[in-house]
This record gives structure tokens, sequence and C-alpha cells, in this order.
């Protein structure tokens, strides 16, 4: 039973990391030039995530790594709060602490470590 709670939690770490890649896409939407922001802001959001937030990351620290997370849905709540969507920003927000405590719990980061 843990083990489903836990990807399941892993599989809404996902979800977070899509709605805030989604996030700079609305806001390059809603600003000139829109052609280039609405593809070219994600494409960085998700450059910086590979970077220093995946697992995997090849720059990640123990410090690097929370704080990147920290600028990328900060700045995800922002861009959806200036183009208009509070409700979604503040439900993101939320959202994003949430999944995010859970996946630090010791049983959840053990399937983490295991992949």
């Amino acid at each position: 039973m843990n083990a489903i709670f836990g990807w399941s939690v892993l599989a809404l770490v996902f979800v977070d990391e899509l709605l805030a890649v989604a996030a700079f896409g609305v806001w390059g939407w809603d600003h000139d030039p829109r052609w280039l922001l609405v593809w070219l802001l994600p494409v960085a959001a998700m450059a910086a995530w590979f970077c220093f937030a995946s697992p995997k990351a090849p720059y990640g620290g123990g410090l690097v790594r929370p704080l990147v997370k920290i600028v990328v849905f900060g700045l995800a709540c922002l861009a959806l709060w200036d183009a208009g969507h509070e409700v979604g920003a503040v439900a993101l927000l939320v959202f994003s602490v949430v999944v995010n405590g859970l996946a630090l719990l010791p049983s959840i980061r053990v399937l983490v470590d295991e992949q």
C-alpha cells in the first residue's frame, strides 16, 4: 500500500512540473512577442529543471536543487497571477507545496533513490 501511495505522489509531482511549464506558456501567450514567449519560456523552465532540479540533474546539489524548485514554482505562480488567473495561481502554489512536501517523506524518497 505504501508503494501505491508513493508512486501516486511521484506521479502528482510530475503533473505539478507540467503545470508549472504550462503556466509559463500561459504568461507568454499574454505578452508580446507572443509567438516567441509562448514556447521560449516553457523551454527555459524545462532546461533549468533538467540542469538543476531533476533527480538526475548534472548540476543539482544539496542547496541548488531546492532553490531552483522554489524559483521555478514561484515564478510559475507569479506568471499565472500576472496573466489574470489568480485562483489558478493560488491553487498551483498550494498543490505544489503539498505534493512536494509529501515527496520528501522518507517512504517516498526511498522509491526515488531505488531508481
